[in-house]
């Protein structure tokens, strides 16, 4: 009576009570679970509609565009406010949409609807319960103030030199830039983390890819290797990838064991998948390059004068104390806020401080582990049930629809895992990591930076199947190797 007490208290029952799965196979476990609590099943079903929301959102933009061409049509209206100062009137409609059209705000929205569908079903308290108690928005959070870090001009200066020293090997052109971003920029993910390798990279290629306009072939290219590239990157430690990070206290992985499992492959697919990608598209950079040359230099991000050591060495150093602290929510942000204080001290040595991206994918990241967090009543299941090739597969299928640490974390949770089968759920789980914006903790972060790129956004049709190559690439890596 008491466990049952206990799950009645709650928005979704824990997985352990729901007891051992049915002898009649998968399909009848999750019938049995949506029986013992409907909730389940409603919680699900929102999910999927959030999730088909974001392959919506480059329309949704669209039909913005249109709304607001039709509100202009005949020259702009003006209404007088009431400061008496002549504004333009913008198109309801249109605003509306573009807000829908926002894939950051998709996974908020729909935890709204998941919240009122929780009230009906349970009642106010047991939703407040699970929002403010139940659901662990470190990794939110964690991201939100990294990538506000990461993209501080002294950052990004450091990034900018050092990116610069390694194309310097090959000539310093727009192909040895590329190159070095995509394979080296990743790899920085197993020190700083994936959200600050996030961020970096996805800045220089900014600036020093797209700002030359490659063809929307090579620009879906190049984001379909970052995103995949960054999902594996973080593998050569134990520490800094999300999806690891859930895995390595349970399962007690150190260093070495995660270095020689699964750092050196990466380091492998992602050198062979990025010299894969440029060997397809080696004509187009030779273009890119005399439209550089036209322009004389590299565009560099910020200019102005030259930052002191010491400010690029105090805000590396707030980096680093993110990190050592990034599941101390209360240092974190108390950490954020002096490094607030610091910029604002050494402002004319920094650019104007935005903190509206990193936010935006705070809200995203934030309502994905909201909805994450009430699918482990069919993961749990549907991972346990299958061989070490199999769960490798429908693991990285899986993530391409949940955010890959969650997958991982859900794998702690199945009793008696072999060593193989572990290998397999951490490996599929961060070769899938790519193939979808929400499938990986830091893809919002690099959509934010370079959605401006793409006509109407990032498409996801279009991102899934720039990013297959190198995925499955990686799968020959993590499988066969």
């Amino acid at each position: 009576m008491a466990d049952a007490a206990e799950t009645a208290e709650t928005l979704s029952r824990p997985l352990s009570g729901y007891g051992a799965a049915s002898p009649d196979g998968l399909i009848q476990t999750l019938i049995d679970r949506i029986h013992a609590d409907p909730f389940n099943l409603y919680a699900t079903l929102i999910f999927t509609a959030a999730i088909i929301h974001t392959f919506l959102t480059p329309k949704i933009r669209q039909w913005a565009s249109e709304a607001e061409a039709r509100h202009s049509a005949g020259g702009p209206r003006m209404v007088q406010h009431e400061s008496g100062e002549e504004i333009t009137e913008v198109s309801f409609i249109g605003q509306i949409l573009h807000f829908l059209g926002e894939v950051e705000v998709v996974f908020g929205l729909w935890a709204i609807v998941l919240g009122l569908v929780g009230i009906t079903c349970k009642n106010w308290t047991v939703v407040l319960d699970y929002l403010g108690k139940r659901v662990d928005y470190t990794e939110p959070i964690f991201v939100t103030v990294i990538m506000a870090l990461a993209a501080t001009r002294p950052v990004t200066r450091l990034a900018e030199r050092a990116i610069h020293l390694l194309s310097s090997l090959g000539g310093e052109t727009i192909a040895s830039t590329w190159l070095s971003i995509l394979i080296f920029g990743p790899l920085l993910g197993s020190l700083i983390t994936e959200p600050g390798a996030m961020t970096i990279s996805a800045i220089l290629l900014a600036h020093q890819f797209y700002h030359y306009q490659p063809s929307i072939r090579l620009r879906y290219a190049t984001i379909g290797l970052l995103f995949v590239n960054i999902s594996v990157g973080g593998t050569l430690t134990h520490f800094a990838a999300p999806p690891l990070v859930m895995v390595t206290g349970p399962w007690q992985w150190d260093l070495s064991h995660v270095f020689f499992n699964f750092g050196w492959r990466a380091m492998v697919g992602i050198t062979t998948s990025t010299l894969l990608y440029f060997g397809i598209f080696h004509r187009e950079f030779s273009a890119l390059e005399k439209a550089r040359m036209s322009q004389e230099r590299f565009m560099t991000m910020g200019g102005g004068s030259p930052i002191p050591a010491w400010i690029i060495a105090v805000q590396v150093g707030f980096i680093a104390f993110s990190v050592l602290v990034s599941h101390y929510v209360p240092l974190l942000i108390g950490g954020f806020l002096f490094f607030l204080a610091f910029a604002q001290a050494t402002a004319h040595h920094q650019k104007r401080f935005d903190l509206r991206s990193p936010m935006m994918v705070g809200l995203f990241l934030a309502g994905l582990v909201i909805h994450g967090g009430l699918q482990g009543w069919w993961l749990q299941p549907l991972l346990g049930s299958m061989g070490s090739t199999s769960l490798f597969w429908w693991s990285t299928f899986l993530t391409s629809f949940n955010d890959n640490a969650a997958i991982t974390y859900l794998a702690t949770l199945v009793p008696n895992l072999s060593e193989t089968m572990k290998h397999a759920v951490v490996a599929g789980a961060v070769t899938g990591g790519g193939l979808t914006v929400i499938a990986n903790a830091p893809n919002p972060a690099g959509q934010s930076i370079l959605q401006g790129f793409f006509p109407n956004g990032v498409s996801p049709l279009k991102l899934a199947a720039a990013a297959l190559v190198p995925t499955l690439i990686m799968a020959i890596a993590f499988i066969v190797i």
